[in-house]
């Protein structure tokens, strides 16, 4: 019988909503020692999905990890999620995984263990699904339970994905629709209709490796994945480090059915505002553009999609590629600008 605990009734904050907010962060690591080496071809200057060492002209190891708190109420499909989130960051960066480590926090003296034992069962099977092998890992008593992984892949060292390698003229594709942030907050509280959360299960399950095949094909060079930053601080991350302006179109960002209800109810999460917060002046926002629909833009999400940088020449091509993929709602969403001065914002925020 499917274990009935909720995890929900555990957090207030789950998933990547639970990340420190970004503008904490960055005072944090602005005086930090971050050590160079001729080997380590991507660190964490640039804040890229992960750390990327060169062990040869042919190899190059990619180095990541992912945890947090329950982004759902069923423990099996939190641990695909967590799991899927984790193995995300290698795909970003146009990897493949092999090793996989789980990252456990769990009360034993609060929760039956029953319940772990079912959320490492879906981290397990997404790790396969994913084609890796999970090989160990590490665990500790804590409340709340927090599940992730500890991921290398392999990948050649021309072939690397960065966010700060947006060119002027190049389009920005989407994979996935937003909004997973907004569905598990009504989720909580009640709001939400049981199909439209259960869409955002599915969408965050959702591997992005049916992706990587073609952003090889096509020699992407710039790509990230959308997570708890939201669409906008993730897209800032890869503006501010390519020294170029995006330009986002609110109208094609393609949304989890129910999302844009739920915030006009007012189930607008805390870190939403985090997120704007943090991006600041480093946007300029079209003051005609519905603000439920901005604040979606902000939404901190869960094993979201892949930000995609392409040419224009092949952008019809490779969403349609996409799509057999798997990436049913894929959409282009934006174009990558040069910086006309210093003073311009990075982003600017169009309907």
């Amino acid at each position: 019988m499917k274990n009935k605990f909720d995890l929900l009734t555990t957090v207030e904050q789950g998933g990547c909503s639970a990340k420190l907010p970004a503008q904490m962060l960055d005072k944090i690591l602005r005086d930090m020692p971050f050590q160079k080496h001729e080997s380590l071809l991507v660190g964490a200057e640039t804040c890229d999905d992960a750390a990327v060492w060169k062990l040869d002209e042919e190899t190059a190891l990619i180095h990541t990890t992912d945890f947090f708190p329950p982004i759902c109420s069923d423990p099996y499909e939190f641990g695909q999620i967590a799991a899927a989130n984790a193995l995300s960051d290698i795909f970003a960066m146009g990897g493949h995984p092999l090793t996989a480590l789980n990252i456990v926090m769990f009360p034993s003296d609060r929760i039956d263990i029953s319940v772990l034992k079912d959320i490492l069962l879906g981290g397990a099977d997404k790790v396969a699904e994913a084609g890796a092998i999970l090989a160990g890992g590490h665990s500790i008593n804590d409340y709340p339970p927090k599940y992730g992984l500890a991921v290398t892949g392999i990948i050649h060292p021309e072939r690397i994905l960065k966010n700060c390698s947006a060119q002027p003229g190049d389009v920005l594709i989407l994979t996935k629709p937003i909004g997973t942030g907004t569905i598990v907050a009504g989720q909580r509280l009640g709001m939400v209709a049981a199909n439209h959360y259960q869409a955002a299960l599915d969408n965050m399950k959702q591997l992005n490796k049916g992706a990587v095949a073609v952003m090889q094909e096509y020699r992407i060079q710039c790509a990230t994945d959308i997570t708890g930053f939201g669409l906008m601080g993730h897209t800032l991350e890869m503006a501010n480090g390519s020294n170029v302006t995006i330009e986002l179109h609110v109208e094609q960002v393609p949304l989890l059915p129910g999302a844009c209800d739920l915030m006009n109810m007012g189930c607008i999460p805390g870190a939403a505002f985090n997120n704007m917060k943090h991006v600041g002046h480093a946007a300029a926002v079209v003051e005609r553009i519905d603000y439920n629909k901005k604040m979606l833009m902000y939404d901190a999400q869960t094993s979201g999609g892949l930000l995609i940088c392409c040419q224009k020449d092949t952008v019809t091509e490779i969403v349609e590629k996409l799509k057999k993929c798997g990436y049913s709602q894929v959409s282009i969403i934006g174009e990558v600008c040069k910086r006309s001065s210093a003073d311009e914002p990075f982003l600017h925020l169009l309907p």
